[in-house]
């Protein structure tokens, strides 16, 4: 700890506060223009956007006997095509912008830390793209169907607008994005040294029951929803062990 402390010491003498600044910059504007082009080419495949979108919604729609998603507002549609686009973009350009915002991180590490680096903006970009199709896919039609039966249950008839279906996907969709960041968190939590292989193996227990907790409140009432987020939540946390524990047996 005290070597990782003193190269800290002479990186910092060596790189000013300048330095980190323009790095900073020169980053923020290239992870800006690569989401300024991943906005536009969504802009123009915006509405095969929406259709994807909408894809759990219309295949629940003849067994509920749901209508067509409604606008309430003039405003609403552009705003809504506006911000999937956004989002759109943000996902598409996420390799570029993780990959600037690592290249930051990695101004001030030393070589051999680089190479944890390297290994990990890959897995970042596989994780939050995978967490992204997962929800939208796979569990996004098992919510809707939660509140669906819910709304029957309580005899209120669903009639759901465009913005708020939208918004509500596209926000779990970025959740679940970042959630899959999992592993990589850990992996890099434990190459710094501020969490041991002894501390995560100890802990499965602990998050294993956390998963479910959370599993519960985000999908509260239906044991099938519960099980497809608590178990892919579990194995996430499980392949952050997994990559601390192989890349100490390399070094």
């Amino acid at each position: 700890m005290g070597d990782n402390s003193k190269k800290r010491d002479s990186l910092n003498f060596t790189m000013s506060l300048g330095d980190h600044l323009e790095e900073l910059r020169t980053r923020l504007i290239l992870a800006i223009v690569g989401l300024t082009l991943g906005m536009i080419i969504c802009l123009i495949f915006g509405q095969h956007l929406i259709r994807i979108i909408e894809m759990p919604y219309n295949n629940l729609k003849s067994k509920y006997g749901l209508g067509d998603l409604m606008v309430l507002a003039p405003v609403d549609a552009f705003a809504v095509y506006m911000k999937v686009s956004f989002i759109a973009g943000l996902i598409l350009s996420s390799p570029w912008v993780f990959y600037q915002l690592w290249m930051f991180v990695a101004a001030g590490l030393y070589e051999n830390e680089k190479r944890y680096v390297r290994m990990a903006v890959p897995f970042l970009v596989i994780l939050f793209v995978g967490g992204t199709a997962f929800f939208i896919f796979g569990l996004a039609p098992l919510i809707l169907t939660f509140f669906l039966r819910f709304s029957k249950f309580i005899k209120v008839e669903p009639a759901w607008t465009f913005e708020g279906y939208v918004s509500f996907i596209i926000t779990l969709t970025l959740v679940f994005g970042l959630a899959f960041q999992t592993p990589i968190v850990i992996f890099i939590l434990n190459k710094t040294g501020l969490v041991s292989l002894q501390l995560l193996y100890k802990s499965r227990k602990y998050v294993f029951l956390g998963a479910f907790i959370v599993a519960a409140v985000v999908t509260p009432g239906d044991a099938i929803p519960q099980i497809t987020l608590a178990i892919p939540l579990y194995l996430l946390f499980e392949l952050g062990v997994l990559l601390s524990y192989l890349t100490k047996t390399k070094t």
